[in-house]
């Protein structure tokens, strides 16, 4: 059975985990669940996501929420086929998750405040909250500058080898350059590192799985 995959074309989420799908060569079924309209609360989808958001995986039987946990899922489960994310040294697994989880906390949170007052607002006529903004911008300018220190002596963030915790900053990463907060460019090795990870064919592939904007 195919596996199936049910996003929503502007969630980053969904996209997070189209583009290991890609990576790992899997073949799937993509559906689109409009959050715009409310699809989400469906009986049928809340007894896959009982919390109403995307995205959600079934595979043969085997369904799965949390975008994080998906990718994770996938590239463990299907290791020996397309690009190795996970590494099967246990140092350099760790080395992957406290990376990944820098994601969660250093980049994710001010990255996704910004998209909330330059993107996510504007679906909902909402004015843009100047202070709040500006706080992010300045608090995930500060995380960057360690990213730079980082990145400047790897070619990757948990070592010399592409992992999850590298896929995990496409979606906002890209979404921080299409509003014109160039954070990543301005800083070198960051941009360098960006440039080479959002030029994958699987990324770009994501622009043709989901029906939106990557």
């Amino acid at each position: 059975m195919v596996l199936k995959l049910w996003g929503y074309c502007q969630s980053p989420f969904s996209k997070l985990v189209a583009v290991v799908l890609h990576e790992k060569n899997i073949p799937f079924e993509y559906t689109e669940v409009d959050l715009l309209k409310g699809e989400q609360k469906n009986p049928e989808f809340l007894s896959k996501q009982p919390y109403a958001q995307v995205p959600v995986i079934d595979d043969d039987g085997f369904v799965l929420y949390e975008s994080r946990a998906i990718i994770r899922y996938l590239a463990e489960k299907y290791a020996d086929q397309g690009t190795s994310l996970v590494p099967k040294d246990v140092q350099k697994r760790a080395l992957l998750d406290q990376a990944a989880w820098g994601e969660v906390f250093h980049f994710n949170q001010s990255a996704g405040a910004i998209m909330v007052e330059l993107l996510y607002k504007k679906w909902f006529n909402q004015e843009t909250d100047v202070q709040k903004l500006e706080e992010s911008t300045k608090a995930l300018s500060a995380k960057l500058d360690i990213y730079e220190q980082i990145l400047s002596k790897q070619r990757y963030l948990a070592g010399d080898e592409l992992t999850l915790a590298d896929i995990q900053h496409l979606p906002y990463g890209t979404l921080l350059g299409e509003v014109n907060v160039n954070l990543i460019q301005e800083r070198p090795n960051v941009s360098r590192w960006f440039t080479e990870i959002s030029s994958r064919p699987s990324w770009q592939k994501v622009k043709d799985t989901l029906p939106g904007n990557a």
